[in-house]
Formats: structure tokens, C-alpha cells, sequence
């Protein structure tokens, strides 16, 4: 017997969540509330996606344009922490769950219900990030996926939709699992599943073919305190800013990736992605940061940005762990603040420029030329304090005859 409570499904539209509508109604006997975020995805739109949602069975649908949200409360902390899983991938997936799964909850308080249900399978790290978020943001609610844990398996649903006429088109599968946002896409599963095989022109969507670039292409990006305010002197919001990126150095084949990654759930992957705009601007707010960082809080910061990567990619974006992290890498972006010149062509970004009201770099320092303000003088007395310890140890070694052995001059 069912009671009064629903359920909240994160819909996409597609057959999967099309047919779970139904199916979980008539597993569970609960009613389906439908929860749709555009994330910059690209696709049908909001209203013709909520209007699939309520023709296949659902009592409400949810639907929000979460993109400029996303851009700036998700996608400039991971700029902020210059967030690359194992060095290069840059979170595309990991920061869009807890985005999604704070409106499945609101929705679920919305609407009454008290599980959630997502589409994800047992073997990826979706469902450790969705399960994770909804525990951390309302202890009370349930989880559920009816691939995992009710055998919606891909030819029963297709049987399904047949025997209850589901307002869906079938249309051939993509050989390939795909994930995308404003952020990036992730692409993954068919013949990318041996490791021996190079990916194809139809893995890719959001960038050109980088061996046949157009004319490189010259920009200018404007920071204030981590965050880009600017291209080429026009006024951006961080949504524009990544579009625009994602537009020029898609453009130019930058931001591919192809890796063996190790998933949260303990298994290697092979992973294909494609982040144009994220890892410009990640190459860019870098080099900021090389000029405005102080050394030590700079090879802090460097650890912490490891750290908040890995942390976030295994579903702990709401952790207090994350939450304190967070709270170092904003105090560090107080003086990031500037512009960067790039050189955007065939594949890769490459900084050419860089300047900054606050920025540590010191030319009268810095210089070899005349009117060098640095006392050379000084450097004496650092050398004999700083190798100090060095040269103590170094004594005893010898004193033990542990000393470190010069080979003997054979030049004749």
C-alpha cells in the first residue's frame, strides 16, 4: 500500500527518466513529481521537457533555469580553486549534482514527498554524489534509482513504453554515454571501453578538430577578486564568460581530454571530455594567481586546489570539509584581480601578457638592468643563515665518516 507521500524524480526527458515516471508509480504505487534544471546543456527546451514529464504520467513538474546560477555559485568555485581531477579533468559532472540535487530537494519539501529518485547506475559516481547530497541537505529523505535497484533495464523499458503508449520517439542509441553542461561534457561507455581505441570525430561536440585550426585568435580576460569580469574590455557575467570561451577556444580544439580515470566507486574508467572554456580560464586565472599569490600561501594554495578536487569529485561538495577549504580559497582571491593575454590556437592556450595593480611582481626587483633595487649585499648573510642547518649536519657526517664522497680528479 502506498501512502501520501511522492516521489522526486531529476528528470531529463529522455527515455530513461521518460519511463520511470510510470514505472515507479506502479513499483512503489507513489505519484511522480518531475524535477527538470537547465545547466546549460543545450537541447530541447524547459517547457517542452516539462510538458513530456506531465503527458508521461507525472502529478507536477518542476522546471528551473538554473544556468546562471550554476556559473556563479558552481562553476567560479571550481575556477576559484583551479579544480582539475588527477591534473586535468575539470569537474564537469561533480559540480553540477549538488546544484541539481538542492532543487530535488526544495522540490520534495514543494511537493510532499519524502524519496528521490535519479537515473543513475551502480557503477559511477553520480549516484554516490546525488545520494550523498540529498543526506547532507535532509537526512530525512529516501533515495532510490530504478536502474540500480529496480531492473529498468534498457530492453524493458523500451517494452514499457510500448505497452503504455508513452508520448516518446525511439530513436537509434548513441553508442556513447554523454554527460554536458555550460561547463563541459563528459562522454564515456561503447567502443571508448577499450583503452586501445582513439576516439573518433563523433565523440565530439563542443570543440573543433585542433590539427586544422583557424587563424589563432587573441584575448584579453579581466579578473576582479578570482573572477572574470571581462573579455576583450566588454563587460561579462561569469555565464557569458564561460560561453564566450567555450565558443573561441572550442573553436580552437582546446580542452580535450582523454584519460583512465579512478572513479569514487574504486574502478578505472575510461573518460573522454571536452572543456573549451573551463580550462582557458583555468590557464588564465593560474597565471593570475602566479603574479598576485604570495610564495607560501601560493604552494598552500596549490595543495588545497588537489585537495578540493579530489574532495569534490568524490561527492563531498557539501562535506565540512569542502565548506572550510572554501573558506581559504575566497581569502585567497582578495588581490587576484587583473588581465590576462592569451594566445588561443590549435589546442592549446598559451599566456603571453599579464598585469595587475596587485600583483607581487616587482620589476625594479625582478630586473638585471640598471636601477635594480635589490641588494645583492644582502644575499650573503641569507646563504650563511639558510644553509646553517646544512652545514652543521654536514660536519657531524664528516666527523662519522659519513661524509659525501668527491670522486677523485682523473684528468691528466
Amino acid at each position: 500500500m502506498s501512502d501520501n507521500k511522492r516521489i522526486v524524480l531529476a528528470y531529463s526527458g529522455g527515455l530513461d527518466t521518460s519511463v520511470a515516471i510510470p514505472y515507479l508509480k506502479e513499483r512503489t504505487g507513489k505519484d511522480v513529481v518531475a524535477v527538470s534544471l537547465d545547466v546549460g546543456q543545450g537541447g530541447e527546451s524547459l517547457e517542452t521537457i516539462k510538458q513530456r514529464a506531465l503527458a508521461c504520467g507525472a502529478v507536477e513538474a518542476y522546471v528551473v533555469d538554473a544556468r546562471e546560477e550554476f556559473a556563479d555559485e558552481y562553476c567560479m568555485l571550481a575556477l576559484k580553486a583551479n579544480a582539475m581531477y588527477e591534473g586535468v579533468y575539470p569537474l564537469v559532472s561533480a559540480i553540477s549534482r549538488p546544484l541539481i540535487t538542492k532543487h530535488l530537494v526544495r522540490a520534495a519539501h514543494q511537493f510532499g514527498a519524502d524519496t528521490i529518485s535519479h537515473g543513475c547506475t551502480g557503477k559511477g559516481n553520480d549516484q554516490v554524489r546525488f545520494e550523498v547530497s540529498i543526506q547532507s541537505i535532509d537526512p530525512t529523505l529516501k533515495a532510490i534509482s530504478p536502474i540500480r535497484d529496480l531492473s529498468l533495464t534498457r530492453d524493458v523499458e523500451i517494452q514499457f513504453a510500448k505497452d503504455h503508449k508513452l508520448p516518446i520517439t525511439q530513436t537509434e542509441k548513441s553508442p556513447y554515454s554523454i554527460d554536458q553542461n555550460v561547463w563541459g561534457r563528459a562522454i564515456e561507455t561503447g567502443f571508448l571501453e577499450d583503452p586501445w581505441n582513439a576516439p573518433t570525430k563523433d565523440c565530439y561536440s563542443y570543440t573543433d578538430d585542433p590539427a586544422f585550426p583557424p587563424v589563432e585568435d587573441e584575448v584579453v580576460i579581466e579578473f576582479k577578486q578570482g573572477v572574470p569580469v571581462k573579455i576583450d574590455g566588454k563587460e561579462v557575467t561569469p555565464l557569458q564568460a564561460i560561453e564566450e570561451m567555450n565558443r573561441r577556444a572550442g573553436a580552437q580544439g582546446i580542452g580535450r581530454i582523454d584519460l583512465i580515470e579512478d572513479r569514487l566507486v574504486g574502478i578505472k574508467s575510461r573518460e573522454l571530455y571536452e572543456a573549451p572554456g573551463a580550462v582557458a580560464l583555468i590557464t588564465a586565472h593560474q597565471e593570475l594567481e602566479n603574479c598576485c599569490l604570495e610564495r607560501e600561501q601560493h604552494r598552500i594554495k596549490r595543495d588545497i586546489d588537489k585537495r578540493w578536487a579530489e574532495l569534490v569529485y568524490d561527492a563531498q561538495w557539501f562535506s565540512p570539509a569542502v565548506h572550510s577549504l572554501n573558506a581559504f580559497i575566497e581569502d585567497t582571491q582578495k588581490y587576484v584581480s587583473g588581465e590576462i593575454r592569451m594566445t588561443l590556437h590549435g589546442g592549446r592556450a598559451v599566456v603571453t601578457g599579464r598585469r595587475s595593480d596587485s600583483s607581487l611582481y616587482d620589476y625594479n626587483l625582478a630586473t638585471y638592468d640598471s636601477g635594480d633595487s635589490f641588494d645583492q649585499h644582502a644575499s650573503n648573510g641569507f646563504i650563511e643563515i639558510y644553509g646553517l642547518p646544512s652545514k652543521v649536519a654536514a660536519a657531524r657526517d664528516v666527523k662519522f665518516g659519513n661524509g659525501i664522497e668527491v670522486p677523485e680528479n682523473t684528468v691528466e
